[in-house]
């Protein structure tokens, strides 16, 4: 029988290697065939796509089934000046750790069947709707995921048993007109004037003071390099948040009406696309009480923290959004992470991977049982 020491030095090895390997949305080409060859050699049945990446795993037999999920994608952003894949989301933290659990699962008895769910895309929000449509959920009872949190969230050594993300909508906003010669202002509409207006518009949105919730432009484009050209086109980006689907629902109304105010104002063509949309947690008290039992009996009951609310999100939550009969929830790890999450220079305590892994297993064995 495998040693917790001889599991936990394997998970770290393997969390180097993913570390150091990282791979964009939809890119995770040699993530999915470094962990099929890792669980097959395990003996577990793995099944890959030819469309996407990703893979799913199983060990076991029969009813119930239970889930766990793990995202496989790293970040494009700038480190030290140069722009690359970076992991620092702790995606690849969340990869060892079920490949962790998997190691532990393999040598417990149980009956009934645990999937392993190696999602790709989850920054494009688009991945585990792909991960439903390969079936990825069918026949599922209970999924369970993980992220690490921030130590500004949580401390190191605690864990929370449910992660309640808000919503997120992210657009993409293009707007189309004519350039005019600077001394002609009124030959053309501004773009930056446009971008202005609706970016003073909307600061006045009101929803219910109750819910959080935020509206802001994250990226703009518009003119070139002459100064003495007034551009017509030009594009931004909207970041959208609700802690509540409903919030997001209203907000999302008011940003159009905006849209449409402003289009008519200036007498131009404004077109929005929906780059990707995160849905709001809907919490599964049983899924939550079964996690809150795992907690307990890794790191005792005083360790296991109350519900977390965070205005982040997470693709997990469409899982319960397609199969509403899922009974789901994702732990939140404390483990000393900072600066924070996606930070390119993000840092998190490297031996709370074995934790992580162990709380998986209670809770697999936990659902089985049920």
């Amino acid at each position: 029988m495998v040693s917790i020491l001889e599991v936990e030095r394997e998970i770290k090895e393997i969390f180097s290697y993913l570390h150091e390997h990282p791979e964009t949305s939809w890119n995770e080409v040699h993530t999915t065939m470094y962990i099929k060859e890792l669980l097959e050699k395990e003996g577990c049945r793995v099944t890959c796509f030819n469309d996407c990446t990703g893979l799913i795993a199983e060990i076991g037999t029969g009813h119930p089934v239970v889930a766990i999920r793990a995202d496989m994608d790293a970040l494009w952003q700038e480190v030290d000046g140069v722009f690359r894949a970076n992991h620092s989301c702790g995606h690849d933290a969340h990869m060892t750790m079920v490949i962790g659990a998997i190691r532990l699962l393999l040598t417990t008895k149980f009956e009934g069947t645990i999937r392993f769910i190696f999602q790709p895309a989850e920054e494009k929000g688009n991945g585990a709707l792909k991960m439903v449509e390969k079936g990825a959920v069918d026949n599922v009872n209970y999924l369970f995921g993980i992220h690490l949190r921030p130590i500004q969230e949580l401390p190191t050594g605690k864990a929370s048993p449910t992660i309640v993300h808000g919503a997120g909508c992210f657009m993409h906003v293009v707007i189309n007109g004519d350039d005019s010669h600077g001394a002609r202002p009124h030959l053309t509409s501004n773009a930056v004037d446009i971008i202005t207006s609706i970016n003073h518009l909307i600061k006045f949105i009101n929803v219910d003071p109750q819910v959080p919730s935020s509206v802001k432009i994250t990226s703009v484009q518009a003119g070139g390099g002459n100064k003495n050209i007034i551009p017509g086109n030009g594009s931004f980006s909207l970041d959208m948040r609700a802690q509540d689907n409903e919030t997001m629902a209203l907000l999302k109304e008011k940003v159009l009406k905006i849209f449409q105010d402003v289009r008519h104002l200036y007498n131009t063509e404004i077109e929005y696309y929906i780059e990707s949309e995160l849905p709001a947690a809907i919490v599964n008290e049983e899924a939550q009480e079964i996690m809150g039992l795992a907690i307990s009996k890794v790191l005792g009951e005083e360790k296991c923290a109350q519900p977390l609310v965070t205005s982040g999100g997470d693709d997990f939550h469409f899982y319960t959004i397609k199969k509403p009969e899922l009974k789901a929830t994702m732990v939140g790890l404390g483990c000393d992470l900072k600066p924070g999450l996606h930070h390119p220079k993000m840092t998190f305590d490297h031996e709370m991977l074995l934790t992580g892994s162990e709380i998986l297993k209670e809770a697999a064995l936990i659902a089985l049982s049920k």
